[in-house]
């Protein structure tokens, strides 16, 4: 039997993030994830609030791993996850009344984070809510010292990837009609953004 993937980071902060996702998610909502990774999100967020469905979804290479874990939950409202992969679109015929990505805009190019927040545009309803977890430097500067060595590494493993600024990603959300209603400091030096979409 195939193990799923386990991440440590996911396992330490998915308790937080639910907190904040209780007050913002309601009876009823559609939620999509973006880069659903190791499932470990889903799942918990799945069986914590099952009033919600939870459709997760992950880049081609990724869904079948992402899948181990959440078809063995067996959870009636956590569908197998689908594909997604922010530069193609449409990415689905649905209209989700939320969106949620964790650790995700870090690892794409710059041009993916555009295609991700102009989907987002596409598909979420007027109202949803968009909801992002990660690291951010602001004003130019990184938060920690960790967040700036983990900068390097991520450059130095991929040329196109690296912690985003703020206030550029703050601008990709607004031209998709996303108000910031939240930033929050997550544990682990990250940041947990939560914006709303206009009518």
């Amino acid at each position: 039997m195939i193990e799923p993937p386990f991440s440590q980071a996911s396992e330490n902060n998915k308790q937080v993030i639910l907190e904040i996702l209780e007050r913002h998610l309601k009876n009823g909502d559609q939620v999509l994830e973006l880069a659903g990774g190791t499932g470990q999100h889903a799942v918990h967020f799945a069986a914590n609030l099952p009033y919600l469905h939870w459709q997760s979804s992950d880049i081609p290479s990724n869904v079948d791993s992402l899948n181990l874990r959440i078809v063995a939950a067996k959870l009636t409202n956590l569908p197998a996850a689908i594909t997604i992969d922010v530069n193609h679109s449409p990415w689905i015929s649905t209209k989700p009344t939320a969106i949620f990505s964790a650790n995700s805009l870090h690892i794409m190019s710059a041009d993916s984070v555009e295609n991700f927040f102009n989907g987002i545009n596409e598909v979420l309803q007027a109202d949803g809510i968009a909801v992002v977890y990660g690291p951010f430097k602001y004003a130019g500067e990184f938060t920690t010292e960790s967040n700036e060595d983990f900068d390097h590494w991520l450059k130095n493993r991929d040329p196109v990837s690296g912690i985003r600024d703020f206030e550029w990603v703050s601008e990709l959300a607004t031209k998709a009609n996303l108000t910031l209603i939240e930033d929050n400091a997550m544990p682990a030096n990250n940041q947990l953004l939560v914006w709303k979409k206009s009518k």
